[in-house]
């Protein structure tokens, strides 16, 4: 079974595919640490995660990463964010690391959904 990591404060996969969730930049950080040594097979990264929290503490632990020649094992990370200038600013530091990255703002694999779904670990 695919290994996918969700960072997102609101919404869920609604084909009900299993993911473990994030719904703050600190559970990111601390599910990317979670699986820090395995294979995840999609990151899908959210930009805006409710009040002033934002992705970036998970974008920097991955550069931080990358930079320390350890990159993480993702197969891709999906920037599912409706922030174009957000979309724009992960895609091109995470590529820069050489992280393979996929921007769908507005993916419909994504919706609200009630986070309490058995698919949501």
């Amino acid at each position: 079974m695919p290994r996918i990591l969700l960072v997102d404060d609101l919404r869920s996969f609604v084909d009900g595919r299993v993911a473990d969730v994030a719904r703050t930049s600190g559970e990111g950080v601390a599910l990317l640490a979670r699986y820090r040594h395995q294979r995840i097979d999609e990151l899908w990264l959210d930009h805006d995660l409710g009040g002033e929290d934002t992705v970036w503490p998970v974008v920097e632990v991955l550069e931080r990463a990358a930079f320390d020649s350890d990159p993480f094992d993702i197969g891709v990370i999906v920037i599912h964010s409706a922030n174009p200038s957000g979309v724009r600013r992960m895609s091109q530091v995470l590529q820069h690391w050489g992280y393979q990255v996929r921007t769908t703002p507005g993916s419909p694999d994504v919706g609200y959904v009630d986070p309490g779904t058995p698919h949501d670990r």
